[in-house]
């Protein structure tokens, strides 16, 4: 099938990726290959790729030891029939978290701050998902296969942000809780909740409100601090704009 004009899926597959909270994992059984699927939580890297905390105790962890060759089933859990959701099937290899291991238990307990007490557990480790494609379905007409460069964010001259992550995100969720709600109420229409923030990128910002996820889309690349900084209050500003023209 071929999209139709309007459907513009890279940005779709990348609002799935940073929204989603859990996900059907498929793993191969050792010996018999046979595909063994299970439910698991996720998170995001920064360039967008799932982060996942699982034990070895499971048998999808002691499967990815063995051939970490995975899929990765998500869906953006419409109401009414879910097969008129948008969804994606990520095909890729799962690796174990080394030199990435602080960034991405960060970024998973950013996501689900009750997964803390696993993290001390010897059987618990992280693994990232390095994806080689993946295959989105999001309605009749709208079926494309897409590859890691369309839908993974491009973190090429960006350290200086990605060194800051961490503290613009406590520093958000400390003082400018007030901001994040009007990002999520006024620019992305949600409803008003205890939204915090989880995470940023060169495109955007993650919010939060239990396991109601959102995705900040950004009108420009940021690649540090300051044009972060910048970003936010422009953002904040177009939010409490629409504020007043509702008073209006």
């Amino acid at each position: 099938m071929q999209p139709i004009p309007d459907f513009v899926p890279q940005q779709l597959a990348k609002s799935l990726l940073r929204r989603s909270r859990q996900g059907a994992l498929a793993t191969l059984m050792p010996g018999s290959g046979d595909p063994y699927c299970s439910l698991v939580n996720l998170a995001s890297h920064p360039d967008g790729s799932p982060i996942l905390l699982i034990s070895r105790l499971a048998v999808h962890t002691r499967n990815i030891l063995a051939d970490n060759r995975v899929s990765l089933m998500l869906d953006e859990r419409a109401s009414g029939d879910p097969l008129e959701g948008a969804r994606i099937m990520l095909s890729g290899r799962a690796e174990q978290a080394e030199s990435e291991k602080d960034l991405l238990q960060r970024r998973y307990l950013n996501a689900h701050p009750s997964a803390e007490a696993f993290v001390s557990f010897k059987d618990f480790s992280f693994f990232r998902i390095i994806p080689s494609g993946t295959h989105l379905v999001a309605g009749f007409g709208r079926i494309v296969d897409l590859k890691p460069e369309q839908f993974l964010t491009d973190l090429a001259g960006a350290e200086d942000l990605l060194a800051a992550e961490s503290g613009a995100v406590e520093h958000m969720n400390a003082d400018h809780r007030e901001a994040l709600g009007l990002y999520a109420t006024k620019l992305l229409g949600a409803a008003e909740g205890d939204w915090r923030c989880t995470g940023c990128d060169p495109e955007g910002l993650d919010m939060q409100d239990g396991q109601t996820a959102l995705r900040l889309n950004f009108p420009e690349r940021v690649t540090d601090g300051t044009e972060l900084r910048k970003m936010l209050v422009r953002l904040a500003g177009e939010a409490r704009a629409k504020v007043g023209q509702k008073a209006d």
